[in-house]
């Protein structure tokens, strides 16, 4: 029996308010149909959830409507735009690298650089960064090329398990 009434304190709400409510989202959504659609069927829906707000000798039921339909409204929006998302029927263009994330990495290494002992920096910077063969980062050195290359292995670990503590690589 309650269903019934429940029922039918929807259909008479629906019959009443619901053009009204209908323009209004559309006013609250810029004109965008969809929207004002899952706005109006929102409210509906939590109009539906508590009938008892609905109580024509607590208030206007339309005032209610309204307000609902406006908060649901505002809190599209807000979650709309903290997410600056952009529906389209169309793939992204193809993305274009700026060098941020290069510069960032660059950033990131020259850090874990800094951590390194002298020795394992250097060799680093040598070989790596500067270009130098083992044979010349020897003789620039002043080592022989056995602890050149012995140093870059070393080296190399050191930086990564940097690199790992940072959370920059696994």
């Amino acid at each position: 029996m309650k269903d019934v009434a429940e029922e039918a304190l929807m259909r008479a709400l629906h019959e009443e308010h619901a053009a009204a409510l209908w323009s209004y989202a559309l006013h609250l959504t810029a004109g965008d149909r969809i929207r004002a659609e899952d706005v109006v069927q929102e409210t509906l829906l939590r109009a539906w959830r508590s009938p008892s707000v609905l109580d024509q000798s607590q208030g206007s039921a339309r005032g209610w409507l309204f307000t609902v339909a406006r908060r649901i409204a505002i809190d599209g929006w807000r979650s709309a735009s903290a997410r600056s998302e952009v529906p389209t029927d169309r793939p992204p263009d193809r993305v274009v690298a700026d060098g941020t994330d290069r510069a960032v990495q660059g950033w990131l290494v020259a850090e874990a650089l800094a951590e390194l002992s002298e020795r394992h920096r250097e060799v680093l910077l040598l070989c790596y960064f500067q270009g130098y063969s083992v044979a010349d980062a020897a003789l620039k050195l002043g080592v022989a090329e056995g602890t050149v290359k012995s140093r870059t292995h070393y080296a190399l670990r050191a930086l990564r398990l940097v690199l790992e503590e940072r959370g920059v690589t696994q």
